[in-house]
């Protein structure tokens, strides 16, 4: 994907930051779930550069199950999602992780790049040039977390 990004007019300056988020998000599928993922192990990931859109998918322990490993407190799904993307906080303490889904939200904030990302029912859509980081509840549970990247 990156070197076809590469190679497409237009994009020298904003590939490098689209295969940043989808590796960030990828990563994070794997660093926390490697040897508990509850039934499916792996991820989904699929692109189409025609259609400007990269998604990626896994059946692991979602954000909610990761960081109460280190916040136990944590309510619900939508908390949960909001500190993952807000605060300097990882599921695999004490390693000094935690980074990745801020510089996620910071490059879709500052970038024409948009963001569907849900875990159990908590969503964040940040799409458009006014766009916003915002978590909502959303009408379906997902197990795992699940991301779209529109450019």
């Amino acid at each position: 994907m990156e070197y076809e990004l590469m190679q497409k007019p237009g994009f020298e300056k904003l590939y490098s930051l689209i295969v940043l988020i989808t590796g960030e998000i990828g990563d994070n599928s794997f660093a926390h779930n490697l040897g508990k993922w509850p039934d499916t192990a792996g991820i989904f990931f699929g692109y189409d550069l025609v259609k400007r859109i990269i998604v990626l998918a896994d059946r692991g322990l979602g954000i909610l199950e990761t960081l109460r490993q280190v916040r136990p407190e944590l309510p619900s799904h939508v908390m949960a999602v909001e500190v993952a993307f807000t605060e300097f906080i990882s599921g695999r303490s004490p390693e000094k992780r935690g980074n990745g889904l801020k510089l996620v939200r910071e490059v879709v904030l500052e970038q024409s790049i948009d963001l569907f990302f849900t875990s159990g029912d908590a969503e964040v859509r940040m799409k458009g040039s006014g766009k916003v980081f915002h978590v909502t509840r959303g009408q379906r549970i997902v197990r795992g977390c699940l991301a779209k990247i529109e450019f």
